[in-house]
C-alpha cells in the first residue's frame, strides 16, 4: 500500500496565518488585534508566538517547519530518549513511590533541566502500555492500585455506633479545621484479616504518619496503646484526635485523661471529614493489602513502614515530604 499523503488539518494554522502573525509583530500589532484579524482565539496567536520564540524573534517560515515536523506521528517516548530520567524513574518506582510523587519531586529536584522532567501520565502510560518497551511490567507491582486502567474508586460509608460522651467534630478548634496550627491529629483503624488491625495517626497540617500495633479492637486496649504513642510526641504536637464512630475507641475519656488529647468524633457515614487520613491508608495498602493478617506486624516493622511513607513526597506539600515538614513545624515551635 501506498503511504498516505500528509495534509495539514483545517483546525491548525496555516503558512498564510503564520505570515500574517510575522507581518503583524514587526508592525507592533497586539495578540488580541492579530487574534481579531485571523479569526482565532487569542490564546491560539500567544502560544503560537512562545512556542517560537516570542515577538522579537517569531519568524513565519521556520515556525511552519517546526509545526510540521511535530505533527509528525508515532511520536518517541520521552522516557525512551532520555536515558537517566528513565532510570530514575524506575528506582522511584521500585520504591514505591507514585507517578505523581515522582513527577513533582522532578521538578523540585531539577527545576531548571527540562530532560529531567516528565509527567505522572507518561510514566503511566509507559507502564500500562508496553508496547512502548520503556518501564518492565514487573514495575507495575508496586504501583499503590493493582488495576491496569485508572478509575475513580467509590469510598463506601462507615457504620455509626452509639459513644457516651462523643465530643462532635463540629467542636473542634478552628484551628484544627485550618491545619493552623500542628498538632492536630486524625485517627482510624486499618482492617487486615478477621480481628487483625492496625491504629493509624496523622498529623494534620504535615501529613505525618504514626503507627501502632493493636491486637485487638477492645476499647480500653485500644486506648491504652494509643495514649502509649501519643505520649511520646512533644507538648507542641499534643492538641486534639479526631476519630470515626467506631467503637474501638469508646474508651475516649481514659485517653484523654492520659494523654491531655480531646477526641472529637466524625459525622456518622463523613469519612471525607477525616480526609488525610483516608488518603494515607490508601497509601498504606501499598505495604499491608486487604486481606493480610496484620498482627504478623511487630511494631518496630509498622515503624518501617511508617519511616517510608513520611519519607515519600507529598503533593499537597508541595512534593515535601512530611518527615521534613514536621521537622521544620518543630524547630519553628522550639
Amino acid at each position: 500500500f501506498e503511504p498516505v499523503v500528509r495534509r495539514r488539518a483545517a483546525r491548525v494554522l496555516s503558512r498564510a496565518e503564520r505570515e500574517e502573525i510575522s507581518r503583524g509583530v514587526a508592525a507592533g500589532a497586539s495578540v488580541r488585534a492579530l487574534a481579531r484579524q485571523l479569526g482565532r482565539a487569542p490564546s491560539t496567536v500567544s502560544r503560537e508566538l512562545t512556542r517560537n520564540g516570542g515577538r522579537s524573534v517569531y519568524r513565519a517560515e521556520p515556525a511552519d517547519r517546526a509545526a510540521w515536523a511535530r505533527a509528525c506521528r508515532p511520536k518517541p517516548c520521552w522516557l525512551a530518549q532520555h536515558p537517566r530520567l528513565r532510570r530514575c524513574v524506575t528506582r522511584h518506582l521500585a520504591r514505591r513511590w507514585s507517578p505523581e510523587q515522582i513527577a513533582g519531586w522532578l521538578q523540585q529536584t531539577y527545576p531548571d533541566c527540562r530532560a529531567m522532567q516528565v509527567s505522572h501520565e507518561t510514566i503511566y502510560r509507559s507502564l500500562f502500555v508496553q508496547a512502548r518497551g520503556v518501564l518492565k511490567r514487573e514495575l507495575l507491582g508496586a504501583l499503590r492500585r493493582r488495576s491496569t486502567i485508572r478509575r475513580p474508586r467509590i469510598a463506601l460509608p462507615i457504620p455509626a455506633g452509639p459513644l457516651a460522651d462523643a465530643v462532635s467534630i463540629r467542636a473542634r478548634p478552628a484551628e484544627a479545621a485550618d491545619r493552623a496550627v500542628p498538632g492536630h491529629w486524625e485517627g482510624d483503624l486499618l482492617t487486615g484479616t478477621i480481628d487483625t488491625q492496625v491504629a493509624t495517626l496523622v498529623e494534620r497540617q504535615s501529613r505525618y504518619l504514626m503507627l501502632v500495633r493493636v491486637p485487638t479492637k477492645h476499647a480500653p486496649d485500644v486506648a491504652r496503646r494509643l495514649a502509649t504513642q501519643v505520649q511520646t510526641l512533644p507538648a507542641a504536637l499534643k492538641r486534639s484526635l479526631t476519630w470515626d464512630r467506631g467503637r474501638e475507641l469508646a474508651a475516649h475519656r481514659a485517653f484523654t485523661l492520659a494523654t491531655d488529647v480531646q477526641v472529637y468524633f466524625c459525622d456518622p457515614h463523613s469519612p471525607w471529614q477525616r480526609g488525610s487520613n483516608e488518603n494515607t491508608n490508601g497509601l498504606l495498602r501499598q505495604y499491608l493489602p486487604r486481606g493480610t493478617d496484620l498482627s504478623r506486624y511487630s511494631q518496630a516493622q509498622l515503624n518501617r513502614i511508617a519511616r517510608e511513607l513520611n519519607q515519600r513526597p507529598r503533593k499537597t506539600l508541595g512534593f515535601h515530604t512530611p518527615a521534613d515538614t514536621l521537622a521544620a513545624i518543630v524547630a519553628s515551635t522550639a
